[in-house]
């Protein structure tokens, strides 16, 4: 299920449905939410294992991974993959809102058809457009407290959009050789090291840009906007720091890839004190 990585899902759903509800959902409707959320994503790593079995067991990072190691069959991952897909869907549907419930569908589908499929292994830009999967989130915990969309949620969604590329760009400097053995197109594998990170400041600034957006579209205070700037900042220091020049290139990619992180998340409990101060 990746759920390392279903942690960094979830830490934009709850800010989402806080920003949506302008206070604190109800408890019930947050644990739907959560639940099903970690149900889905965990869906969609398991068919990307199944789908990429061969491929991980080239990969030094992913060789440790259940189906590589033997430790489950691809029809015990396949069975499992849709048991708690299925699963998902149904919590979605019952206890949150139809719209939340497709959008979570589409999630699903667009991970492991658009991008695990059909870009992964076909384009550099496969982390910028599908990385649209990892986004939902945000609309899905914005849709299951209200049933709609808003400049709002939109805003949170480009936020993310933005962040995921200069995140996983710096995760893949730090892997280059494993994606290079795998034969996978990542940007970092296949453009210049300039232009990985002229690609990385585009994307960063256009994060802060959309960061700020949110503020704006939920009208919150001066301070948040003071501390997103801040951290925005932070993360500007550390990409310069990633120079083309620098012998010790793939230990700065670790520390950016850390701190967009870290971003992530104060940001994310930026938006809900701001929100509940507010309130």
């Amino acid at each position: 299920m990746k759920l390392r990585v279903v942690e960094l899902l979830l830490v934009t759903t709850l800010p989402a449905m806080v920003l949506a509800q302008k206070g604190l959902p109800s408890f019930g409707l947050t644990l739907a939410t959560i639940l099903g959320g970690t149900l889905a994503a965990g869906s969609a790593n398991a068919f990307n294992m199944v789908i990429e079995a061969d491929v991980d067991k080239v990969m030094k990072r992913t060789s440790n991974r259940p189906l590589v190691t033997g430790a489950v069959t691809k029809i015990e991952a396949l069975v499992f993959a849709f048991t708690i897909g299925i699963l998902s869907l149904a919590i979605f549907r019952i206890f949150t809102t139809a719209l939340a419930t497709i959008l979570t569908a589409v999630a699903i589908a667009y991970y492991v058809l658009i991008y695990t499929i059909a870009l992964k292994k076909n384009t550099s830009q496969n982390i910028v457009w599908g990385g649209a999967a990892g986004c939902a989130p945000v609309l899905i915990g914005w849709a299951a407290v209200t049933n709609s969309l808003s400049l709002t949620a939109w805003a949170f969604f480009l936020a993310i959009f933005f962040w995921t590329p200069p995140h996983f760009w710096a995760l893949a400097i730090k892997y280059k050789d494993d994606y290079e053995a795998a034969k996978i197109p990542m940007l970092p594998v296949v453009a210049s090291r300039s232009v990985v990170l002229k690609q990385m400041w585009i994307h960063t600034i256009l994060m802060v840009i959309s960061s700020v957006a949110v503020l704006s579209f939920a009208e919150l205070q001066w301070w948040a906007y003071l501390i997103t700037i801040s951290l925005g900042a932070v993360y500007a220091f550390q990409l310069k720091e990633l120079n083309s020049g620098q012998s010790n290139y793939g230990a700065v990619a670790g520390k950016i890839f850390q701190w967009s992180i870290t971003y992530l998340s104060l940001y994310s409990l930026l938006l809900v004190v701001a929100q509940l101060f507010k309130a």
